[in-house]
């Protein structure tokens, strides 16, 4: 607790001191905070990572300065603090209080140079992306050096190495990494047209303890990309290979090595679009077989997505609503053989599609104000193929476009109607479909089918003033699920707001049933600050960001929230 004031009175107090001192100083500090209790319907607060549960206080606080000297470098260096143990549902290898990150850089128009920490991403991030979500406690970076030149206006190349990041301590694996982009449209002098290629290159070597590997140290990946547009219409096509790398299982919670199930990967995503003012419309399919990439091998599958180079995001539609949220779809791309419940998956296969469109202002169905359409839908399956499942030769040989075993599918409509200055609404309306049996590889799990509706409406009040209701209904295939939900939201301003939301199951299901997961709370924001604060109770569950999503437990407790930067 000391550590945690100590953070914070320097935080505030160097808002003053370096202010006047230092120009070219940039600050910003982020801390969040939790009161975990013991609650009769979410249990008896207890920390199965930790193994403890009298520490019922907690921080995550994070301290970055930049400074910027000599016109080209910026040094740079993040503080964390997890005491006296980071929030529940983060790796344990975030402890204590100690440096994070520290890095320097140079950059002119030419060169972009950085030692120390430092992020990357290839392409679409399918062979290397670095990036830190301190939400779902993900924080992944190299240490090492990257450097970045561009020789012309249409011409960047990228080399780098390092270690990545794994709490306060690096990697046993090395990663080595080179990218080249070539932008055809500069180099040719389109006026119209832009056409760029994207040619990426990473290594990962790390030593093993087996003898005689039917692997090399050194697994390499390959990718190219190609991007194009021409007016309104868009398209992108990219295709990864992974070479041969032993592939880890995961058994009774326990990873174990078969020296000899050796495979390789690749990966194809394909991306197209049209739009204009009103209308919009998005295509993207892609295609995952043994996408697992780890600096470390034994780490594959962590729940913590500690040591992951890549970066596989859901693509499905990601949904603002609590009820929405409850079954949601999350990558396959790891090749998984779960004896007891007889499930072999080597990867995924699917997509999804985004329309928009608004119609137009004083027509029948536009109205004065116009009223706003998105349908987006998406579908996702295992791959077809052959398959052994004998573990003493396990092995497979998947068709590169068959689709297999219906793994989840999401069919949404929203429409956004403003219906005078002060009121606008939104309705929602989603059909879900999810193989939890597939999905999470749990032989009892039901598939689940859904219907939810979402109604939201706004209310300006002037001066800032403005409230918003919201409610929601989901009913499904299955008793265990019947679930109602709403919100009440006040903004006093633009800078303080309240809420109240709620969620309640009134079906059967054992871990959820007759309990109300309540939140309450608000928030203050001024300038660059912003406070937050409330108290509830956190379903169990997938919590989804950007499209990663990380499980949670089930918890009660006070949160607190700051976030400020000068």
């Amino acid at each position: 607790m000391k550590k945690i004031i100590l953070v914070l009175v320097f935080c505030i107090s160097g808002k003053f001191m370096f202010a006047q001192l230092i120009d070219n100083l940039t600050i910003g500090l982020e801390s969040n905070g939790a009161w975990y209790n013991d609650d009769k319907k979410t249990g008896s607060f207890f920390d199965g990572v930790n193994n403890d549960g009298d520490e019922h206080i907690r921080f995550n606080n994070y301290l970055k300065l930049d400074y910027t000297f000599l016109k080209n470098f910026t040094a740079s260096v993040q503080v964390e603090s997890y005491e006296p143990f980071a929030l529940l549902n983060y790796s344990p290898n975030f402890e204590g209080t100690n440096i994070g990150t520290y890095s320097l850089n140079y950059k002119n128009s030419k060169f972009d140079v950085s030692v120390g920490h430092y992020y990357a991403q290839f392409g679409s991030g399918l062979i290397l992306r670095n990036w830190e979500d301190r939400q779902l406690g993900i924080n992944n970076a190299l240490f090492g050096g990257k450097v970045n030149y561009n020789p012309t206006d249409f011409l960047s190349l990228t080399a780098l190495y390092g270690k990545q990041r794994v709490g306060f301590d690096l990697s046993e694996g090395e990663l080595f990494g080179f990218n080249t982009v070539f932008d055809v449209s500069n180099a040719l002098k389109f006026e119209k047209t832009n056409l760029s290629l994207d040619v990426s290159y990473v290594g990962r070597k790390e030593a093993t303890d087996i003898i005689d590997p039917e692997f090399n140290e050194l697994t390499n990946a390959f990718s190219g990309s190609l991007d194009f547009s021409h007016n309104n219409f868009y398209s992108s096509v990219e295709y990864v290979t992974k070479g041969e790398d032993l592939i880890v299982q995961n058994i009774n919670n326990t990873n174990i090595f078969p020296d000899d199930f050796v495979k390789n990967g690749n990966a194809l995503l394909f991306n197209a679009g049209y739009s204009k003012s009103g209308f919009g419309l998005d295509a993207t399919f892609r295609r995952l077989e043994n996408m697992s990439f780890y600096s470390d091998r034994e780490t594959a599958g962590n729940i913590y997505f500690e040591n992951i180079v890549n970066f596989i995001p859901a693509l499905t539609k990601q949904h603002d609503y609590l009820l929405t949220n409850i079954f949601v779809y999350q990558p396959q791309g790891v090749v998984n053989y779960t004896y007891d419940a007889g499930i072999f998956k080597v990867g995924e296969i699917g997509g999804q599609i985004d329309m928009y469109y608004k119609i137009k202002k004083n027509t029948p169905l536009g109205g004065k104000y116009g009223t706003k359409i998105a349908v987006n839908a998406s579908y996702w399956a295992g791959l077809k193929g052959d398959i052994n499942t004998d573990f003493e030769n396990l092995d497979y040989d998947m068709d590169f476009l068959g689709f297999g075993s219906k793994y989840f599918s999401d069919i949404s409509l929203e429409v956004r109607k403003k219906w005078n200055k002060k009121l606008s609404s939104i309705f929602y309306y989603v059909n879900q479909y999810a193989n939890q049996k597939e999905m999470l590889s749990i032989f009892s799990a039901e598939t689940i089918k859904t219907n939810i509706l979402v109604a939201e409406s706004t209310y300006k009040l002037g001066k800032g003033k403005s409230f918003r209701v919201e409610a929601q209904k989901l009913w499904s295939n299955s008793d265990d699920h019947d679930w109602i939900g709403g919100t009440i939201e006040y903004n006093f301003n633009s800078k303080f707001s309240i809420y109240i939301n709620d969620i309640y199951n009134k079906g059967t299901d054992k871990d959820t049933e007759k309990t109300d997961y309540y939140n309450f709370g608000g928030s203050f924001t001024k300038g660059a600050t912003r406070i937050g604060l409330n108290y509830g109770r956190q379903r169990a569950g997938l919590v989804c960001v950007g499209g990663v999503c990380r499980f949670v437990p089930e918890a009660t407790g006070l949160t607190m929230n700051l976030t400020t930067s000068f």
